[in-house]
């Protein structure tokens, strides 16, 4: 078996959600270990959480700049490092890490603004470091496919785009209760953006993602519905994509009821398709004058994308984690190339890059924005 990757993680101590799903991820496929980390914001947390996932005392560290400082002393360095910390503590770590030469795989929206965004991708450019941001949605096999149909022109010219990212768990002031992720998920200092960033960045995603568009221009009303808050709950927004294609956009974390709902539909000159991310093993395909056809993430249709991203039989659900852990996958792969000196391929061309990122910073603070100022067009 090949040697795993190793890695480091920042963040994801103890009571938190999504340090837990990363390192989920990143194991699935036995290809990366977790040998170090920094866990928390405070020492003492830092270094309760590092023992609780055993890690040996000499790679607990208690802060990030301590673990920056200890792995870089090391023979044996971890060959990356996983960022999940709430988004106000991304850039620093990420920027240092990447200068350094470690690869790093950052929790999404990437930084809290564009000039950060700028100069972290320089850091990447110039170091040529592999550099992820996880928008893992990208991951789900059927997303591939969907891909697939709008690049090959299945669906013709791209007219109309749907997208649509709902949730409910912030329908009221949960973070006034000391809910740990309602607290910094609705605090401007820590989140920079409510729901435009924490899941509208997944919708701007997910559209570049399946068909390659590139936003124009963009109109956009942003809400926030529960008092007190201060910081952004709901919004729509209006999309001009060049080459004439529109689209809707809409997010919201105050819909009562939805849990994730991320769904998006594509309407071409040729045909049609939808996706849905809680039913994310169909994707419905509907070519024109003709009857709609179910494609499953494992059947004959499925195609050779969906399939390298594929881990079970059809008729075996796959879900969250399994995409998730094809972000992972694919960085594994990329970091084993450059350390081998080939071209990567597959699963390893895939990931959403540093570009990714900077490009979902820009697109919130378009929205929020062209929200201030009453909703008026402005260019993407």
């Amino acid at each position: 078996m090949t040697k795993p990757i190793t890695y480091g993680m920042i963040g994801g101590g103890q009571g938190a959600f999504i340090g837990a799903v990363h390192r989920m991820a990143a194991s699935l496929d036995h290809q990366a270990r977790l040998v170090a980390g920094a866990l928390s914001s405070t020492p003492e947390k830092s270094l309760a959480s590092g023992r609780d996932l055993g890690l040996p005392d000499d790679r607990n560290y208690p802060t990030w700049q301590a673990m920056l400082e200890g792995e870089q002393a090391r023979p044996d360095r971890i060959d990356f490092v996983s960022i999940v910390t709430p988004n106000h503590a991304h850039f620093e770590p990420a920027n240092a890490f990447a200068a350094a030469g470690f690869h790093v795989v950052l929790d999404k929206p990437m930084v809290l603004n564009s000039g950060q965004a700028a100069t972290l991708a320089a850091t990447v450019a110039k170091s040529g470091v592999v550099f992820a941001v996880t928008y893992n949605y990208t991951g789900y096999p059927l997303v591939k496919k969907a891909a697939d149909l709008v690049r090959s022109g299945t669906l013709g010219v791209v007219r109309k785009v749907f997208v649509e990212y709902h949730q409910g768990w912030l329908a009221t002031p949960l973070e006034a209760t000391g809910q740990k992720q309602a607290g910094w998920r609705t605090d401007p200092k820590r989140a920079g953006a409510g729901a435009v960033g924490d899941i509208g960045s997944h919708a701007e995603n997910l559209v570049a993602t399946i068909t390659g568009l590139e936003i124009e221009s963009l109109c956009a009303d942003a809400a926030t519905f529960v008092p007190g808050r201060t910081i952004d709950d709901d919004a729509a927004v209006l999309l001009r994509f060049k080459g004439g294609a529109k689209g809707v956009l809409t997010c919201s974390q105050v819909c009562v009821g939805e849990e994730n709902n991320l769904s998006i539909r594509v309407y071409g000159s040729e045909g049609a398709l939808a996706w849905r991310q809680e039913n994310p093993n169909e994707l419905w395909h509907t070519p024109r004058d003709q009857p709609r056809r179910l494609i499953t993430r494992a059947g004959a249709d499925a195609g050779p994308q969906a399939a390298a991203a594929t881990r079970l039989p059809s008729g075996h659900p796959e879900g969250f984690i399994e995409a998730f852990a094809n972000v992972y996958r694919g960085v594994i792969g990329a970091i084993r190339a450059k350390r081998e000196g080939r071209t990567p391929d597959g699963l390893a061309t895939q990931f959403p890059t540093v570009h990714d990122g900077a490009r979902g910073v820009r697109f919130i603070e378009r929205v929020l924005e062209s929200s201030a100022r009453g909703g008026v067009w402005i260019p993407a």
